[in-house]
């Protein structure tokens, strides 16, 4: 079968190579056509149409600066699906853009799949309308998202958190300390993660916050993980100072090696809650207690953080726009910093919790294995009429 998958950020190419790898499982003929990255033309075995660095705009002004770019992509996608005539059309989280392409795919015949709910519990939930008129089946990997749905009159599966799995491998094959640093290039000193986000507003907003709380420790040293696409030159002209700029294949490799972690609100949360690494979440935006006020009645959540919504209460502190400063942020991490701390051990209480939620499904596999068993069906269904 031809199956057509659309990833627009790099999480979301991670995903997309996971579920192409089980799709090749179960269908040894399969055909993929994709917008992603290189793990998912690992994975196809082919170059992408369009890769995510072309598409990975957030936020009302960058859209809106690169809107020719987004226009064509679109474009791109539609004409391209139009030409493959595949079987079924993937949608990986991406809902700006990717509920306009089902629209597309709905309109020529063509079930339309999405592996990975996007949020629309926090915000945008009038985007529920669309997802009931287009979409076949949603696969969640957040385990209160099905409640949501039906909720709301649509019926969603919980199919395992992918990064469960994920971090799991990576923690498994993690280097050895002494290979780590040897690596990198790195004293043997207590390590603090910097994970600012990956898009280039992110980094600009919050990098410099990290490296003014962490300066507030001298004794550990921060170690940036780079985001792909993300050159060296954005790091040091958005206040990273020395503090070096790592690449890892997977945040994973060097968390395991760090004392805590800043991190910027987003997947990298999880991953690092996974990876029973302390945290302290951070999200500036343009900093202001207006934007603030205003964040907080547009979200219709009680906290940002994944880890926070698993669970359901603050295991993590989160210092959101006006709150996210050197100071307040220094504050919440140096109790994160000491072994013997009770707020530390309190964290990682919250994580295993977390874990336990979130169960050992494998997330990839169950969808592929339901996207597979269902066009089947349709497919046997169609050549019988």
């Amino acid at each position: 079968m031809h199956y057509f998958l659309i990833s627009g950020e790099a999480s979301g190419d991670l995903h997309g190579s996971r579920l192409i790898e089980a799709l090749r499982q179960l269908d040894k003929e399969a055909v993929f056509t994709f917008l992603g990255g290189d793990k998912m033309a690992g994975a196809a075995g082919c170059a992408p149409i369009v890769h995510y660095r072309d598409m990975a705009f957030m936020g009302f002004v960058e859209v809106l600066k690169n809107i020719r770019k987004v226009g064509a992509n679109l474009r791109t996608a539609r004409e391209s699906l139009r030409m493959a005539k595949p079987d079924c059309l993937i949608l990986i989280d991406y809902p700006s853009f990717n509920l306009k392409v089902a629209a597309t795919a709905h309109s020529e015949g063509i079930p339309v799949y999405y592996y990975i709910s996007p949020k629309i519990w926090a915000w945008k939930k009038w985007r529920i309308r669309d997802i009931r008129r287009l979409v076949r089946r949603m696969y969640s990997i957040l385990p209160f998202e099905p409640e949501f749905y039906r909720q709301n009159g649509f019926r969603s599966e919980y199919v395992g958190n992918p990064s469960v799995e994920e971090v799991d491998q990576r923690m498994a094959h993690a280097a050895s300390r002494a290979d780590f640093l040897a690596q990198y290039k790195l004293r043997d000193r207590p390590l603090v993660a910097l994970m600012p986000g990956s898009r280039k507003a992110e980094i600009h907003n919050n990098l410099a916050v990290m490296n003014l709380a962490l300066s507030q420790f001298p004794q550990y040293r921060g170690v940036i993980i780079g985001a792909p696409g993300i050159d060296d030159a954005l790091y040091k002209a958005c206040g990273a100072g020395n503090i070096p700029v790592i690449r890892p294949e997977s945040a994973v490799d060097v968390l395991v090696h760090c004392r805590a972690a800043l991190v910027t609100s987003g997947t990298a949360t999880l991953e690092t809650a996974l990876a029973g690494v302390p945290q302290v979440v951070l999200y500036r935006g343009n900093g202001t207690k207006l934007t603030y006020d205003i964040m907080k009645r547009v979200l219709d959540i009680d906290y940002v953080s994944l880890p926070n919504l698993i669970v359901g209460r603050e295991i993590i502190p989160e210092m959101l726009q006006h709150l996210c400063s050197p100071a307040p942020v220094a504050d919440r991490l140096g109790p994160l910093l000491r072994t013997d701390s009770p707020v530390r051990q309190a964290q990682l209480d919250g994580y295993a919790d977390m874990r336990r939620i979130l169960g050992t499904k494998k997330a990839a596999s169950t969808a592929a294995d339901s996207i597979y068993r269902d066009l089947s069906e349709l497919m046997t269904r169609a050549q019988s009429r």
